[in-house]
């Protein structure tokens, strides 16, 4: 089983079944939403 984990917040986002054992990274909906607010403001 693998982890899928934000790489903003540290927050669990899903565990998913797989042969390995260990971590993915991603980006939460939550850090997406943030990210997308300040490549606008720029």
């Amino acid at each position: 089983m693998e982890a899928i984990v934000c790489q903003s917040c540290d927050k669990v986002i899903e565990y998913v079944e797989a042969e390995k054992v260990g971590t993915l990274y991603s980006t939460c909906d939550g850090c997406d939403h943030r990210e997308e607010e300040k490549t606008n403001r720029q």
